[in-house]
């Protein structure tokens, strides 16, 4: 018996792994993130599938679960949102099946940062501008170490992934404008890939107005940073005077 901790991916059926939908498609029990998780993924459960909503459970409800399940000595499908390595929760989950000696396998999924560059056709990285990604959130409920706080992190000029933090993008947009300036490039894209999908492209200075405009104020993903402006440099990989392993330069 093994729990396979699947990432759902962000949305879109379509963009689910091959190992994912294998998976699915033989499940005897699914424990799945409630509303972050589209319906029409659901269906391609077995009919006689036993389904189990995690957003109404706790930690030793799920484990209930995962025990009942080994005891039977039926896998288990736990579904969440995106990815299960970032912010999953995964981690104290994980810690009960080691107590229990259930064996378990992560099966990664497609992020929703990733998934809001594609949307947006951007590049998150660009050469001089942004070699580095910075996935975050802001403090809450959840705390955040100090040196990680938005301020501390907008110093490096990074793009940056802000999760879970829709609702205070104002005050996102005020802390990062100090850093990266009013102008930069901005983007908030909620429920991506879904087909309720809304994104709205701007910058730090108008980004709040937009996304109340829009009353957009949970399940959306912030995207900050130069490199999403379509003026960056573009890389030399392709540039023919460059030259490489698999390539000698071609003379003017």
């Amino acid at each position: 018996m093994k729990v396979y901790f699947v990432g759902a991916g962000p949305g879109d059926p379509d963009l689910v792994t091959v190992k994912a939908q294998r998976l699915l498609k033989k499940s005897h029990v699914c424990v799945y993130a409630g509303s972050l998780i589209n319906p029409d993924l659901l269906s391609l459960l077995p009919h006689d599938c036993e389904k189990h909503d995690s957003a109404a459970l706790d930690l030793e409800e799920i484990t209930a679960i995962f025990r009942d399940a080994r005891d039977r000595d039926i896998d288990v499908v736990r579904l969440h949102s995106g990815d299960p390595s970032i912010y999953g929760a995964i981690r104290e989950q994980m810690n009960e099946l080691d107590r229990l000696g259930i064996h378990y396998e992560v099966v990664p999924g497609v992020s929703s940062f990733q998934a809001a560059a594609a949307v947006l056709a951007a590049e998150l990285t660009a050469p001089e501008v942004a070699q580095t990604i910075i996935l975050t959130r802001t403090s809450g409920r959840t705390h955040v170490p100090a040196e990680q706080e938005l301020a501390s992190l907008a110093r490096t000029g990074a793009t940056l992934g802000i999760f879970l933090s829709a609702h205070k993008i104002r005050e996102v947009a005020a802390t990062l404008a100090e850093h990266y300036g009013r102008d930069c490039p901005t983007a908030l894209v909620y429920k991506v890939t879904w087909p309720d999908q809304q994104i709205i492209q701007g910058t730090l200075a108008d980004i709040g107005d937009q996304a109340a405009a829009a009353a957009i104020k949970k399940t959306a993903l912030i995207l900050v940073g130069r490199a999403l402006s379509r003026d960056v440099s573009a890389s030399r990989l392709y540039d023919a005077a460059f030259s490489h392993e698999y390539r000698a330069a071609k003379k003017p």
